[in-house]
């Protein structure tokens, strides 16, 4: 009984002292994460944020193209795409990992030897680097007092041609990817090759952890559903053009982004531009990721609905080159042929399309020859130097320091109708000479200022749209060559030739221009190939809603009697209806009633004679609903006429025949094409 009376006390001593060391803890855990909190909060808040936050953009898929019936003309083909992130990696590891990537991919080193000296000078330092030292001792590079970076640049002055040749081709092959690893922005996925196989991408994401910094992507590349048709009007998709990044920056885009290069791509670019995506990626100062990258989807661009008519695209080009083709020995140097159709009324080009390039349509100028008389007479009509009706006498006229001027013979008496429709040059040489007050056989050699001969007929040209911008939604086009006003002995005679289209140069769209300013009673429309912008649809192939309906732009109107622009009008109908007409052998039995302006410039090509073979028309004659330019350039001056004519004939056929039955634009024979999407790859 005493032993137990004396163990009692024992057992609350030992659980007071365990409560005392429970509480010391606890004080010291509360202390602790007091200090964390209070005093060193506002550090580790700064710490975790510096954890949180690099984000890789997700390229969204740019907007499609569809023709003005709905055919899909530019689509994107998804790909797979070899990309690296450079997370200020050392350059022997880049060496390492792109020693690695090139077990599973090839890059092309064809021409390599003459491309890339410097960077090739770069590599080789870096994977002989003591031969590299050798080349210049940090002693010698001390006793000549070069710093770090002198000396470097020394050394590489010093690797000769031979030792660059002695790189193996597999070297070459790692050296361009390492080139690749280093031209892309710091935490910035950068694209070393596009495209490459499943089985490439299935087998690099199988090794990917040996592979630090590499990734593959979906990518997508501009897929062109009817071959090369109208490729180079859509333009082309690349990086962010170095002297333009500051702008993109500005504008929210990211450095590694493509953006539209040229043309369509590049004038829509607003438009056709995806809303792309984001991954979050949460990492540590080292670098190492913390979780999951958490993904925000984009969305597709929003789409174009082009006016142009994808199947009389393919018509007219067909006869282009079945004409090109059959009359190639016609041609003084290479063949050529260009043809623009629009709506007269709203501006809408339905094809332009050219033999070589379909942009020579509006960024070639030529001499036109007598297509453009109509404007001519237009002024004649309008200042009064002549009047509905006139008559002249057609015969070849002779001036003192300059050649002499006639019509293709001696037409004798013609008006201003007949002028037209047998092309006389003479009529039009009257018309400039009473401008600026010049009587022939009578002023002798006493000519005026012929400065407003040339002002006034210039400025009349300028209306319908010839020697000016169309207005077209296209960059880079050509408003063609001004002669401007000569002075000095024979000046004279480029006036006259003037009148009568041998002296300034103009595109086929202001061609086309002009003759549907003519069609349309006056209204100077701008072209244009953008008819709708929709928002991207969710089913493949159909329309998504409509969000922006583009309307048709009137530049000017020709303030002018309406009587006057009959007679052009008619003038133009007599040129393949008349008894007399230079193009009555053509449109026979043809019911859709065209009128139009032929012309030929004489033009020196080497040396060498030759025509530029135009036209300029519309159809139907009382109602036009399609307006067409032609130039043939260059074709030799026997055996040659008609070029231009058949062309017209064919293209305006195969307008009014799809108006009757369409089967749809084909499919190129060896499939559609796609854009060539290996990198661009700078020196």
């Amino acid at each position: 009984m005493s032993e137990k009376k004396q163990l009692k006390p024992h057992i609350p001593i030992r659980l007071n002292i365990l409560f005392f060391v429970v509480f010391l803890l606890f004080s010291a855990l509360i202390l602790r994460l007091g200090v964390v909190q209070i005093v060193q909060g506002e550090g580790y808040q700064e710490e975790l944020e510096r954890t949180v936050n690099i984000s890789q953009p997700v390229e969204a898929p740019r907007g499609l193209m569809y023709d003005r019936h709905g055919n899909v003309l530019v689509d994107n083909e998804l790909l797979f795409t070899v990309t690296y992130t450079n997370r200020n990696t050392s350059q022997d590891e880049m060496i390492e990992t792109a020693t690695r990537l090139n077990e599973f991919i090839t890059m092309d080193i064809e021409g390599i030897e003459d491309r890339f000296e410097r960077d090739r000078k770069e590599f080789w330092a870096l994977i002989n680097e003591e031969e590299y030292l050798e080349k210049l001792s940090v002693q010698e590079a001390n006793e000549q007092n070069l710093s770090d970076s002198e000396a470097h640049l020394e050394r590489l002055d010093l690797i000769s041609e031979e030792e660059l040749n002695q790189l193996t081709d597999e070297e070459l092959e790692i050296f361009l990817i390492w080139r690749e690893f280093n031209t892309g922005y710091n935490n910035l996925p950068h694209k070393v090759k596009r495209p490459i196989e499943y089985e490439e991408a299935a087998k690099i994401m199988e090794h990917m952890e040996y592979l630090p910094g590499v990734d593959i992507i979906r990518d997508s590349a501009r897929r062109y559903t009817y071959g090369d048709t109208l490729s180079s009007i859509f333009g082309r998709v690349g990086s962010i053009p170095r002297n333009d990044l500051n702008s993109f920056l500005a504008k929210g885009y990211e450095r590694n982004e493509e953006v539209g290069r040229s043309y369509l791509e590049a004038q829509y670019e607003s438009v056709l531009k995806g809303r792309q995506g984001e991954l979050e990626n949460y990492m540590d100062p080292n670098g190492n990721f913390l979780n999951n990258p958490e993904q925000r989807l984009g969305s597709r661009g929003n789409d174009l609905v082009l006016t142009f008519d994808m199947e009389l695209q393919q018509r007219v080009k067909e006869v282009i080159e079945e004409e090109v083709t059959s009359s190639s020995a016609r041609f003084v140097e290479e063949e050529d042929a260009y043809v623009v159709m629009m709506d007269p009324h709203t501006g809408e080009v339905l094809a332009m399309a050219g033999h070589d390039s379909d942009l020579g349509t509006f960024t070639q100028g030529y001499e036109v020859g007598s297509s453009m008389k109509g404007a001519t007479v237009l002024a004649g009509f309008d200042t009064g130097a002549i009047s509905p009706g006139d008559g002249v006498y057609d015969r070849t006229l002779k001036f003192s320091g300059s050649p002499d001027i006639s019509s293709i013979r001696n037409l004798g008496y013609v008006n201003d109708l007949t002028a037209l429709e047998r092309s006389s040059n003479i009529y039009m040489v009257e018309i400039a000479m009473r401008m600026v007050g010049y009587m022939y056989g009578v002023s002798g050699t006493n000519w005026p200022d012929i400065n407003p001969g040339f002002d006034t007929l210039r400025s009349y040209y300028n209306q319908f749209g010839l020697g000016v911008e169309t207005g077209i939604d296209l960059p880079g086009e050509f408003a063609g060559v001004s002669g401007g006003n000569p002075t000095g002995p024979g000046s004279q005679g480029s006036l006259l030739f003037f009148s009568f289209g041998q002296f300034d140069t103009y595109t086929t769209m202001q061609l086309a221009q002009y003759a549907s300013t003519i069609a349309n009673d006056g209204y100077r429309i701008a072209p244009r190939v953008v008819k709708e912008i929709r928002e991207p649809s969710t089913t493949k192939g159909e329309l998504g809603a409509l969000s922006q309906q583009l309307e048709p732009k009137i530049l000017n109107y020709l303030d002018v009697d309406e009587y006057h622009l009959d007679r052009i009008k008619e003038g133009f109908h007599r040129v393949i209806h008349g008894p007399e007409g230079t193009a009555r052998t053509y449109f026979e039995d043809r019911d859709y009633n065209p009128a139009g302006k032929t012309g030929t410039s004489q033009v020196r090509i080497n040396g060498e004679d030759a025509n530029n073979q135009t036209f300029a028309g519309f159809a139907p004659y009382d109602e036009p609903e399609v307006s067409i330019a032609v130039i043939v350039p260059g074709t030799a001056n026997e055996d040659s006429a008609g070029v231009a004519n058949r062309i017209v004939e064919g293209s305006l056929d195969a307008y009014f025949e799809l108006k009757e039955e369409r089967n749809g634009p084909q499919m190129p024979d060896d499939g559609p094409e796609v854009e060539e999407v290996e990198n661009e790859i700078s020196e």
